[in-house]
């Protein structure tokens, strides 16, 4: 195992633990971060998001898969199951990520999953109907950027 897939091991493994702090240090204070809901999130905002999730996700469940370096990355399947706190819906939700690192941080960290298929459980059926259109999708991400905006004690 590279050094960078025992990086993302440890990520995930602090990440099933609740450990946020210890997910907070892996990150470079150059990293970036973006996934279909949290776009474009700075350092600062990355180790808030995990903050967050972590301390409102009171049943949050994740498992994942080895991590496997490709060239400069290492890339990790891996599934959160939760309940989604504003419609109390049950969410599984697979997602594939990618991370660059430099210095031994995480600088960039992107993760993709099917936001439809994330809208259709955590919205039910108005999410099914209208999760597939910028206008869903762009207010969900308000939302989103406004919940970790007022988490990180910012005006939003």
């Amino acid at each position: 195992m590279t050094e960078n897939e025992k990086l993302i091991t440890a990520f995930y493994d602090s990440f099933r633990k609740g450990d946020y702090k210890s997910m907070q240090q892996l990150y470079s204070d150059k990293a970036v971060f973006s996934d279909p809901v949290f776009r474009n999130l700075n350092a600062e905002e990355v180790r808030g998001m995990w903050e967050m999730l972590i301390k409102r996700g009171r049943d949050l469940y994740v498992t994942f898969g080895m991590a496997k370096s490709v060239g400069e990355e290492v890339t990790v399947e891996w599934q959160a199951t939760y309940t989604f706190t504003a419609t109390r819906r049950k969410v599984i939700n697979r997602i594939h990520a990618v991370f660059k690192f430099e210095d031994g941080k995480i600088v960039s960290h992107t993760d993709r999953f099917s936001f439809h298929r994330w809208a259709h459980q955590a919205f039910g059926v108005t999410g099914l109907l209208l999760g597939w259109t910028g206008f869903f999708k762009s207010k969900v991400r308000r939302n989103a950027r406004r919940s970790l905006e007022l988490f990180l004690g910012r005006k939003a």
